[in-house]
């Protein structure tokens, strides 16, 4: 990393300093020393301390997958194909930081930092749709990118436990997730076409109606 961008930079030497200090303002002074930067100069330029460290970590890896989906044939690919090769890609650029990344995960889960790792999350997932054409405007906008908030999330968490060769058993876990989301479209229709088949209940609370009707007039 040049210091064309002194901030990426930074993070990125912080992010790794990150698996030690956690993410921290020591994380950030001991990446400024490994860049020659200054700390006050450091300090400056994430002035929000581990909530911007972690904010800009993750945007710098949104970035970086939408440049990693940028070579591949999207346009061929199957919608579940490219949203899992979205989601590999995402996780795959974390795997050099891996336990900074356990950590800040557990930042994240503190009742303060909740907030700002749920926005995080919904970017990425935001950022994932747009890339693989979603232009959905309508509810399912929120609830393509619910769905596939929660199958990022599981996948990321089972990733930071995952010790197979070339994390094979994650990329099995992502498909197993985006075939249970994929189903519930399939599900719903179902439902819907089955309660089409049975018998209007309005019927039965009319014969009902009257049959009491007939009992206290005596009929």
């Amino acid at each position: 990393m040049t210091m064309g961008n002194p901030r990426e930079a930074l993070v990125l030497a912080a992010a790794a300093n990150a698996a030690f200090d956690g993410w921290t303002v020591a994380a950030i002074r001991a990446g400024a020393r490994e860049i020659g930067l200054e700390p006050a100069d450091a300090l400056a330029l994430l002035p929000g301390g581990e909530g911007e460290l972690l904010q800009a970590f993750s945007e710098w890896a949104d970035r970086q997958m939408l440049v990693h989906l940028a070579d591949l044939p999207l346009d061929a690919m199957k919608i579940r194909d490219r949203i899992a090769a979205a989601v590999r890609a995402r996780i795959e650029v974390l795997a050099p930081y891996r336990e900074a990344v356990r950590r800040g995960s557990a930042v994240l889960a503190l009742p303060h930092m909740a907030p700002t790792g749920a926005r995080l999350v919904w970017r990425t997932v935001d950022a994932i749709w747009y890339a693989v054409g979603d232009t959905s405007t309508d509810v399912s906008y929120y609830t393509r990118r619910a769905l596939l908030a929660g199958v990022y999330s599981s996948t990321l968490v089972y990733w930071m436990n995952d010790r197979s060769p070339g994390h094979e058993d994650s990329w099995s876990f992502l498909d197993r997730r985006i075939g249970d989301v994929m189903r519930i479209p399939q599900l719903r229709r179902h439902a819907e076409t089955l309660l089409k088949r049975l018998p209007d209940p309005r019927r039965f609370l009319r014969a009902g109606a009257a049959g009491r009707r007939s009992r206290f007039f005596g009929r």
